[in-house]
């Protein structure tokens, strides 16, 4: 919470002192799309400034992943873009488990396109609407709600919930002309004309793609982001680090007894912690989130990974018991986590390429918002683009991009991570008096000092997550650069639950105990 908070303030005053201010029309009300001629595949054809729809800007995205779709669908409506996807999987085969679109997402997909917004309601499970929180992983009783229905509410906006990955690819891909995604052949660099800004695309296979801009929406990966760069795609030097978590994942059928009552549970407990969510039609996903050393994927479990984590997850609630013992070996996967710090002082830009989603602002799980922010990406490269009338304006345009989503995808990062750290490092299994009948004296259970604390922070957790739930869905236009009503919410409640919690980690300290190291370590603070 320190690291956003100070973040966002560095920010602000640092955009002020070096871009110029920059304020934005208001959004389209349709997405847009128009049928793409094949690229060419030479870039011999005469250079003419003018945008038209003669001579159309010619975009081309790196990834048919979420955010690459999404902008794909608002861009090709438009008649002066021609735009094409370039998706390094020969075919789409139905993987991937749910994903969460919280209101902010599910609002700037609705406002997009209508009929897409329909599609994806018709295959979504509500979760928004019922209840939502935290529970006592040993104890079972409920520690802190989730009001996600009254700030969506009050916004007339639709409830947070879930839908197969799959299912939101297919809708996103039927939604484009015929043509637009290429498969096959996946973005291995590029490079830009120093006059013009046009883009020549190296592909996988040698070939080469020429447009007027490169949107690198290819994920925590990303070649595009290596060659903006000048960095490695992966490991050292490349700015993506690992967590310090791994996370097991099942889905399944399962008969829950609070079905169609209860969205999701988080189950916190010492050192690590649970989640069940509702995914719709009977089925349930739960995740099991563990602080490990990376490759622990590779760790033996002899029995298997269910029993593994009954192992692990002994003494915890019978709820998290009940739904491992039914879950079937092939429903589980595990995976370690990585993330990036926030990217204050690196451009997300470079001429007419720009990167999307996971690229720039890969982002722990926790809040349900690494697609949310990359759709929010598209929804404002849209805007921008949309406003060229002129080659000549792309670069100017893709750096208010930049502006306008940087203070807010970094408070979103920020807050991932600190939901991570502070529920795991910070939390156990809240103090408490208990009174049996027949006898005298009560008996105090875990009064240790996380004990305490987690009991201390249990009246605080529903305002601050009022707060936070304001943020995220009155921000989604990203109209504004930062939200300083957002941000003296988080310094005056989030101050005080880094203050009772400062001593939970004792050598560790407060900073590595919240993730702090990761505000020392954004990229462009040490090095600018």
């Amino acid at each position: 919470m320190a690291r956003l908070i100070f973040l966002s303030s560095f920010v602000l005053a640092a955009n002020a002192f070096i871009f110029p201010q920059d304020r934005t029309a208001g959004l389209p009300t349709v997405l847009n799309i128009a049928t793409s001629p094949p690229v060419p595949t030479t870039g011999d054809s005469e250079y003419v400034a003018e945008i038209s729809e003669e001579n159309p800007l010619k975009v081309l995205v790196a990834g048919a992943g979420v955010g690459g779709l999404a902008l794909a669908k608002v861009l090709s409506k438009n008649p002066n873009i021609d735009v094409t996807v370039l998706e390094r999987t020969d075919e789409f085969k139905r993987f991937g488990g749910p994903i969460q679109l919280a209101s902010n997402a599910l609002q700037v997909l609705k406002e997009m396109d209508e009929e897409v917004f329909d599609r994806i309601m018709e295959k979504f499970t509500y979760t928004g609407d019922k209840e939502n929180g935290i529970k006592d992983g040993i104890r079972t009783e409920w520690y802190a709600k989730f009001d996600l229905a009254s700030p969506a509410e009050d916004r007339n906006m639709p409830y947070t919930g879930v839908i197969e990955r799959p299912d939101l690819q297919e809708i996103g891909l039927d939604s484009l002309p015929e043509g637009c995604v290429q498969n096959g052949d996946g973005v291995k660099s590029y490079t830009t004309d120093s006059k013009t800004g046009a883009v020549t695309v190296e592909m996988d296979s040698g070939k080469t793609v020429h447009g007027d801009v490169l949107i690198g929406a290819d994920g925590i990966w990303s070649a595009v982001r290596a060659t903006m760069r000048d960095e490695p795609i992966r490991g050292d030097g490349s700015g993506a680090s690992y967590s310090g978590y791994t996370v097991f994942a099942g889905e399944l059928n399962y008969d829950s007894p609070d079905n169609g009552q209860v969205g999701y549970k988080v189950y916190i407990g010492p050192g690590q912690y649970f989640v069940i969510t509702d995914i719709g039609n009977g089925r349930y996903q739960w995740y099991a989130f563990l602080a490990r050393g990376p490759g622990s994927v590779s760790d033996p479990k002899p029995e298997g990974s269910s029993k593994y984590l009954q192992d692990i997850f002994t003494g915890w609630s019978s709820e998290i018991h009940d739904i491992l013992t039914v879950t079937q070996e092939h429903e589980i996967e595990q995976r370690d986590l990585y993330d990036r710090p926030p990217s204050v002082r690196k451009a997300w830009c470079d001429g007419h390429v720009a990167l999307l989603g996971d690229g720039i602002h890969a982002m722990m799980p926790n809040l349900g918002q690494g697609g949310c922010q990359a759709i929010e990406d598209a929804y404002v490269i849209s805007e921008e683009l949309g406003k060229a009338t002129s080659r000549t304006q792309v670069t100017d345009l893709l750096k208010a991009y930049q502006r306008r989503r940087l203070v807010r995808s970094a408070a979103v990062q920020g807050l991932s991570r600190f939901a991570s750290d502070i529920i795991i490092r910070g939390f156990d299994t809240p103090a408490k008096i208990v009174r049996k009948e027949g006898e005298f004296l009560p008996r105090f259970e875990n009064f240790n000092y996380a004990g305490i604390v987690t009991r201390m922070l249990q009246p605080i957790l529903p305002i601050f997550f009022a707060v936070q739930f304001n943020f995220l869905y009155d921000g989604f236009r990203n109209e504004f650069e930062i939200d300083l009503g957002a941000a003296l919410g988080f310094l005056l409640i989030g101050g005080f639950m880094l203050l009772v919690s400062a001593g939970v980690v004792g050598e560790a300290g407060i900073a590595a105990s919240i993730g702090l190291d990761a505000l020392l370590g954004a990229e462009g603070f040490l090095d600018f």
